[in-house]
This record gives C-alpha cells, sequence and structure tokens, in this order.
C-alpha cells in the first residue's frame, strides 16, 4: 500500500477509534503512525489498540510506527471550598501548601518544587494562561503574588511556570509505569513529556534500554533554550504548540516552530508538528480555512510528520480528518513551491562518509532518470541521512529487522520494506530492485540508486552507491559478485 505524499501523519487512537474498523479506517485514510495518550484510557485498552495496529501491519504487508505520549508530571492547585473563586486584575493572591480547602484569598499548590524555584518577579499561568499572577514575595511553602490578569479558578485546574527550571524530573512514577508496559508491549517511539533539559531525556534513554526511540516534546521555555542539547540526546522530536504557546507569548511560536524544524533536519531527526492542527474537526466535518493552512505551513516548512490529537481520538469525524489531512500534504507536495522552498532550505551537517554517500545519490537522483533511491540499514540512521535530503524520488527503507523499519515509517518520504539479511551486494542490488518494482516506484525499464555497507548486518557501515537497472537479467549480467 503506497502512499501518494512524503510527509508523514500520526493519529491519535481513544474512545472514537478504538475497534479494528476504526483504527483499519483511519489507516487507509492516510494514517502512518498510531499516538497512544498515556495521560487517557487504561493499560489494557492501550493493548488492546497496539495488537489491532499489529494485526493491521500484517494484513497490509507495511511497517506501523506505534508512539506512546507520557504523561508527564501535571502541576494542579487544591481544591476549594466552593469549588472556585473569581479573581480580579489587581487582587491579592496566596498559593501555600496547606491542604485546606482554598477561598478567595488563598488555594493549596501541592508541589514544594515550584515554591522551591520561584522568585519575585516570576510569573504562574492557571488554567492554560486564562489566569496570570506575578509573584511578590514567596519562601519554601508560600507564594504570594498579585493577579494581573483575572477570572474564575477552580478545583484542581492546571498551573504552568513559564520562566523558572522546575526542580522536576520530566517522570512521575506514573510515568515511569507507563514507559516499562509501553516498551514490555512492543512500541517504537516514546514521546516525553516535560522536556527541560537534556538530562531527561538520558534518564528516560536509560529506562527503555533501547527497546523504544525518544522523542523529547518542546512545550516549555528552558526546553527551547537547552534546544540544541536536547536534540542532540533525542532520537526525534515533538514541537508540541500547546503548552508553548502558555508558557510563551502565542506570536512566539511560529517563528520557533520553523527553528526547531530546521535544526532537525540538519541533524537527520524526525520532528513531528502537533496540537490544534485540524481542531475544530472535533465537532465539524470541515476544517476552518486557517486550520488548513495550518497543516500546510508545517508541511512547507520540512516537517517529517503532521498530528491529529483529539481531532482522531475523541472527535466525531476522526477518519475524515485523517483525509483532510492527507489530502492537504498531497496537493501542498504538488505545489512547484514547495520544492523550491525545501531544496533552499537544505543544510546539512556533513562530516561522514555515509553524509557524503547520501549526499550523492540525491544528486545522482536528481540529475539523471532514476526511480527511487533504495538504502539497507541496522539503525535507521542511513535513513535519517537519505530523508534529510529531501530527494525528489521516493525512498525506499529495506532492513532485516522489524524494529527498525517501524521506527523509519515516522521519517519523511520513506517506504518500509523488510529483506532478509545479505551475504553479497549482488544480492542488495536484486532485492533493491524487487522492492522498486512490487511496490510500484519503478518498472524493468528504468534505474534505482542502492546504498548499502560492507561488512553487511553491521551498524555505520554505509560506504557502497550503485546505479543498478531494475532489470534482473542485467544486474546478473553485469554486477559483480
Amino acid at each position: 500500500m503506497r502512499r501518494l505524499r512524503n510527509v508523514k501523519i500520526v493519529a491519535t487512537l481513544g474512545p472514537s477509534s478504538s475497534d479494528y474498523d476504526s483504527i483499519k479506517a483511519l489507516f487507509v485514510a492516510g494514517a502512518d503512525v498510531f499516538r497512544l495518550n498515556m495521560s487517557h484510557g487504561s493499560h489494557e485498552e492501550h493493548r488492546a489498540r497496539h495488537a489491532i495496529i499489529r494485526q493491521l501491519e500484517a494484513e497490509f504487508g507495511r511497517p506501523i510506527a506505534i508512539l506512546a505520549d507520557l504523561q508527564g508530571p501535571k502541576l494542579r492547585v487544591g481544591t476549594f471550598a466552593a469549588h472556585g473563586a473569581e479573581l480580579e486584575d489587581g487582587d491579592k493572591f496566596r498559593f501555600d501548601l496547606d491542604e485546606t480547602p482554598g477561598a478567595t484569598h488563598r488555594v493549596c499548590l501541592p508541589h514544594p518544587e515550584i515554591f522551591q524555584a520561584l522568585e519575585p518577579g516570576s510569573e504562574l499561568l492557571v488554567n492554560d494562561g486564562k489566569i496570570r499572577l506575578v509573584v511578590d514575595d514567596c519562601g519554601d511553602d508560600f507564594a504570594n503574588c498579585t493577579v494581573t490578569v483575572g477570572g474564575t479558578i477552580s478545583d484542581r485546574k492546571g498551573v504552568n511556570v513559564p520562566d523558572v527550571v522546575l526542580p522536576l524530573a520530566a517522570l512521575s512514577e506514573k510515568d515511569r509505569r507507563d514507559l516499562e508496559f509501553a516498551c514490555e508491549m512492543g512500541v517504537d517511539w516514546l514521546a516525553l513529556s516535560f522536556v527541560q533539559r537534556p538530562e531527561d531525556v538520558e534518564e528516560a534513554r536509560e529506562l527503555a534500554k533501547g527497546r523504544a526511540a525518544i522523542l523529547s516534546k518542546i512545550e516549555k521555555p528552558s526546553a527551547v533554550r537547552s534546544f540544541d542539547e536536547i536534540l542532540q540526546a533525542s532520537d526525534g522530536i515533538m514541537v508540541a504548540r500547546g503548552d508553548l504557546g502558555v508558557e510563551l507569548p502565542v506570536q512566539a511560536v511560529p517563528p520557533i516552530q520553523k527553528q526547531l524544524i530546521r535544526k532537525c533536519r540538519t541533524w537527520a531527526k524526525p520532528v513531528i508538528v502537533a496540537t490544534q492542527m485540524l481542531e475544530s474537526m472535533i465537532e465539524s466535518p470541515m476544517p476552518t480555512r486557517a486550520e488548513v493552512s495550518d497543516v500546510a505551513t508545517a508541511i512547507y516548512e520540512g516537517a517529517d510528520a503532521v498530528m491529529l490529537s483529539a481531532e482522531s481520538a475523541a472527535g466525531n469525524y476522526p477518519v475524515e480528518a485523517v483525509e483532510t489531512m492527507n489530502n492537504v500534504a498531497i496537493s501542498v507536495e504538488k505545489d512547484p513551491t514547495y520544492r523550491e522552498v525545501i531544496e533552499a532550505s537544505r543544510h546539512a551537517a556533513r562530516q561522514t562518509v555515509a553524509d557524503g554517500i547520501v549526499a550523492a545519490a540525491r544528486e545522482i537522483a536528481e540529475t539523471t532518470d532514476i526511480a527511487a533511491i533504495c538504502a539497507y540499514t541496522q539503525s535507521g540512521k542511513t535513513i535519517a541521512l537519505i530523508a534529510r535530503e529531501r530527494p525528489r524520488v521516493p525512498i525506499i527503507a529495506l532492513s532485516p529487522i522489524e524494529a527498525t523499519l517501524r521506527r523509519v515509517s515516522l521519517t519523511w518520504g520513506v517506504h518500509a520494506v523488510p529483506c532478509g539479511e545479505l551475504e553479497r551486494f549482488k544480492q542488495a542490488v536484486v532485492n533493491a530492485a524487487r522492492a522498486a518494482r512490487d511496490f510500484g516506484f519503478a518498472d524493468e525499464t528504468q534505474q534505482i540508486v542502492v546504498t548499502a555497507g560492507v561488512p553487511f548486518n553491521v551498524q555505520g557501515t554505509t560506504n557502497i552507491l550503485r546505479v543498478a537497472p531494475c532489470d534482473e537479467r542485467l544486474i546478473y549480467r553485469t554486477d559483480p559478485e
């Protein structure tokens, strides 16, 4: 089953997409990666969805990536005696550790770590930033504040602290349990929430023990400030624009999105753009024009994937949302301007033989009559390097390692194809030619570029590039053993 686009679609599963028929419909409509949101649903529900995805994978003969999104620590106020209070601009309000129900002048904030990090002038945001307060003075168990933007504060509303690095681990106890469950179940990617520093990523990597790739969600100003270090520690990135737009001025989010996408591409790390992409389709069968433009912008910027959250998990039109995203992607990629923008933004940190090989593969594919670039990979690194080049021809990833093929299914332009382990280069060329023909990328009259590494079946050895015919008779006649 061949997609007619390069950018990938991530669909979140939930109440609207839990059974075989609905998940299959999402896949047929265009979903390439399925997200299990660990903030909602039981382990049993996630296990059932995981099993359905693997069943579809076997039926369609195509690797499908599964992304488990960890919740991260949730910072919330306590409860109120009257279940809430009205705060006016200029009011004085106190947060403390006293578990007594709150009133009009105070409430419990059961997170001593926040008080340890606060200082006068720090800002506290409540209920997705709808209420804003500035700290006047504070201590180890309190913060006296002035309300700068009022509103209704009520039981257990979320709290954001945008301008300090909190002494909190990105993984709560719940996250650690969910991480182990997800890895044992066999997910391909772990999305890590509340990342503030590269050490948060390393902690998750130690716990995952290589069983899943680590994708860092950029949703805090501290993560933006430390992005270069976080990127190097991560296997992939998600631009999580929801919390990012709460903790930063909303006008700061679009340039940050563009900057993060470009850096990810430079370092060959897949990047997902997420949050509110087709939000109105939760309740409407048609998106707004602004939402369509938002999806298109992420694709023009070179994102590897665009993501649906509540639209596919809890909305009334999950399949229509995927179809819309698929149609927008196809339309954008047909636009000559798209190719101009993508090629103008090509900037690679080329330092290795593999970097040179993949750059040459793209150059050859674009200057001669090449149908596809076929790459053998153990770890997926070569595939990421080829995708960074954003070639004009399809990328076929061949590997004997099922987990590798699933992980690279998140990457721009990649079509993952299982193959056996190799012993001779001629065998590699023949397998690549068959894959190109079988999946409709080429016929016997065309040529492909094949990259591989010798010795075979060893990570990090990409050192061969071959232009080969798709006609196997010509391969056997001309290729060396």
